[in-house]
């Protein structure tokens, strides 16, 4: 039976799998971490042990790719990686073509995800949804009529980059006050962290107050045994969710900046659903409330939405790779 090979090249994990053309069971399963000190050559070695692992003497119908990473959709050419370097300019999906001799496609973790999402997850049955990813990063991929939408240099979707506070804190990207900057895993933490610091530098001059709950960052400050620089935007979830009141502020404030770029979104687009996806989206019913309450809010009561939760989970990139190679057989 024809099956498709599913590749996953992530900022610190590397995945393959096989599935059978029309199957939701995977036939294999291939994980790795990606080491530390990873550039692109190291990489694409571990991928092909995997992939060969996998495959022993068969051969796939087509592979589909998910990178981390910017990529030119039209040629499957890897602009770079944020994480691993070495990635500048390369020609994934012509090296694997050379090398398999079947067709590949090869998109940017987003898009592949909201592919992913739209043909076999949460956007099954929609015809325009805007696919989000919040956690190391923010990002997003469109499908718009049925079809995957990239826009003109493959950059569409970038909605973690959306200002919604000019007045915020600096973004890796240079602006102040993007939903990343406030909505990521790793700046949630960073903003815990800057206030606990703040807190220490002062706690000669004033002493904490109780504000109805807990004082601010007891649990956070317990989680990490005071050393902040263990802080993790999944940490300050959970002090949240034990009712820290400096960790609920901070994940309110992400809750609000994702909920105010969800709402401009929905007023320029006008898509029939948001799918939320990454590990932020389970830092509990009091962050998804805010952003349902603040993106409604922002809209424009004329415009309907829907926002839900995505349903791949960590196997998205996968499951969108499947659904990128069956649009590469059907295009033959």
């Amino acid at each position: 039976m024809a099956f498709i090979l599913a590749l996953d090249f992530g900022g610190t994990k590397l995945a393959a799998a096989t599935v059978n053309i029309g199957s939701r069971k995977w036939l294999g399963y291939e994980r790795r971490l990606s080491p530390v000190s990873a550039d692109a050559s190291t990489d694409l070695e571990i991928m092909r042990s995997l992939i060969y692992s996998l495959l022993e003497d068969t051969k796939p119908a087509a592979i589909g790719v998910s990178f981390g990473g910017p990529v030119d959709a039209s040629t499957g050419t890897v602009r770079l990686s944020h994480h691993v370097a070495g990635w500048e300019n390369i020609p994934l999906k012509g090296l694997l073509e050379d090398e398999f001799g079947v067709p590949v496609g090869v998109d940017n973790d987003a898009n592949i995800a909201a592919l992913g999402e739209h043909r076999f997850g949460a956007g099954q049955g929609y015809d325009s949804l805007f696919y989000i990813t919040v956690s190391t990063g923010v990002g997003g991929g469109w499908i718009l009529n049925g079809q995957p939408w990239r826009g003109a240099d493959g950059m569409a979707g970038e909605i973690g980059h959306i200002v919604v506070d000019p007045a915020g804190p600096v973004c890796l990207c240079g602006k102040r006050g993007c939903v990343e900057r406030l909505a990521s895993g790793p700046y949630m933490a960073q903003n815990a962290r800057e206030i606990l610091e703040n807190v220490d530098a002062e706690a000669s001059r004033r002493v904490p107050q109780r504000r109805g709950g807990l004082r601010d960052g007891e649990v956070l400050r317990g989680l990490v045994g005071d050393d902040l620089t263990l802080l993790t935007g999944q940490l300050v979830a959970e002090a949240a969710a034990a009712g820290d009141d400096l960790a609920k502020e901070v994940l309110h404030k992400a809750a609000w900046a994702l909920g105010v770029g969800i709402g401009n979104v929905a007023n320029l687009m006008n898509p029939q659903r948001f799918v939320l996806g990454g590990g932020v989206t389970k830092a509990g019913e009091d962050f998804w409330q805010v952003v349902r309450e603040v993106a409604r809010e922002t809209a424009l009561p004329e415009v309907d939405f829907e926002i839900v939760a995505a349903v791949l989970g960590d196997d998205a990139p996968l499951w969108g790779a499947v659904a990128i190679a069956h649009l590469q057989i059907e295009d033959l």
